[in-house]
């Protein structure tokens, strides 16, 4: 039986390149996100078009399309997991929903669902998956951050305004990662948090203009997230966990290749 592995925002961008990789390494793949046909978002991307691309390469994957933000999604997804494809091993709490606005504007609505997708969601579908891992003594769980979660450094301050929520979201995925690693080491489960090295140009880091006059040499393909997710989440659990690292580095230091970037990377 294949080991089983659920990866949220897994329409497009890392969380795509995350579940073709996990597929690619012989695991069954539950994918989850908002989007289920392609153009039924702004953004390109969808979970057909992820599975297609899974399936095209022998891969198995069941996706579930499933809002976040709503406590009867997170649970559904799980038991629709170990339903169809088994108990889960791996848990990639990659989802998010951003919107970039400086605190003074910010409205209730955009915090409330910020916090909901990505540290409520992140939070319970930890709690869902690890009654399971214990017993089999055995799981991993990475959670998806960002350099949003590093404070600015000033004064004086010249940073992108409006990131000030993203990165509190973020900081609080890490700060759990690393609680929740210490609180289960000793029933083998390994809990870390996964940054980029670079800037991703996934589609919506792309809408939100944040490649905006940056050099290529600073942007990072997902495949490289994808590669340092398998290699966290396939890793032991008594030495490869509580780890709040970025891609590059961590595949440097468990000794794992750097897949290379594609030309064009910014135009992806």
């Amino acid at each position: 039986m294949a080991n089983v592995a659920l990866i949220t925002g897994a329409s497009r961008g890392i969380g795509a390149a995350i579940a073709q990789r996990f597929a690619a390494g012989g695991f069954a793949v539950g994918i989850t996100a908002r989007t289920q046909h392609e153009g039924d978002h702004r953004l390109e991307g969808s979970l057909d078009n992820t599975a297609s691309r899974i399936r095209a390469a022998g891969g198995s994957v069941l996706p579930i399309t499933a809002d976040l933000a709503r406590q009867a999604d997170r649970a559904r997804i799980v038991e629709t997991v170990e339903r169809e494809l088994g108990p889960i091993d791996v848990l990639v709490n990659n989802a998010a929903v951003t919107y970039f606005e400086p605190v003074r504007d910010f409205p209730e609505r955009h915090y409330q669902v910020m916090f909901d997708v990505q540290v409520r969601a992140t939070f319970e579908l930890a709690q869902r998956v690890l009654p399971g891992m214990r017993e089999r003594h055995r799981g991993w769980i990475l959670n998806i951050s960002s350099r949003a979660a590093v404070h600015p450094a000033g004064p004086p301050y010249t940073g992108r305004g409006g990131s000030t929520v993203y990165g509190m979201c973020k900081a609080a995925i890490e700060r759990f990662s690393s609680g929740l690693a210490s609180e289960v080491y000793a029933d083998g489960i390994a809990v870390n948090a996964l940054s980029p090295s670079g800037l991703v140009p996934t589609p919506g880091v792309v809408f939100h203009h944040l490649t905006d006059g940056v050099s290529e040499d600073r942007l990072e393909a997902p495949e490289v997230m994808a590669e340092a997710a398998y290699a966290l989440c396939t890793g032991d659990p008594a030495r490869v966990t509580g780890k709040v690292t970025y891609a590059k580095p961590i595949l440097e230091e468990l000794g794992v290749p750097v897949p290379p970037s594609p030309p064009a990377l910014s135009q992806r």
